[in-house]
């Protein structure tokens, strides 16, 4: 099953590339908070640099996604972790290439005190398989 985007006039409109809710049904996948880490390595990738930062998020995410049989199509929440909000343009700029505004992900933003090696952005998500 495909997931349901949810829009209410009642309620604001999103301010990025994120619906305000999901209806989806079926077996679900919880992908844990990813950060900018090399597969291989294990080594940070673009040290304070939001934009890479996100990239490399992103990738380990996609990756994931695909061993689990599934990929952002699917994907039905997310939860975004930022070491400073200032950050939330040039993170959104990434990951808006990932999902489009009409289909995106039900998703919450917030800043945190620190992350884990001290990166500026996790990222968590829910997906349909």
């Amino acid at each position: 099953m495909n997931p349901r985007v949810i829009y209410t006039e009642q309620a604001p409109q999103p301010v990025g590339p994120y619906s305000q809710a999901i209806v989806a049904t079926g077996q679900l996948v919880f992908v844990a908070g990813q950060i900018p880490l090399h597969p291989l390595t294990g080594e940070l990738v673009g040290e304070n640099n939001i934009t890479h930062q996100t990239q490399q998020v992103m990738s380990n995410l996609s990756a994931i996604l695909t061993a689990a049989g599934t990929s952002f199509a699917k994907v039905v929440k997310t939860t975004v972790y930022l070491k400073d909000l200032q950050d939330f343009a040039a993170m959104n700029e990434v990951y808006s290439h990932y999902f489009n505004a009409e289909s995106a992900p039900a998703r919450a933003t917030v800043q945190v005190a620190r992350l884990p090696k001290d990166v500026m952005v996790e990222i968590d998500c829910i997906a349909v398989i």
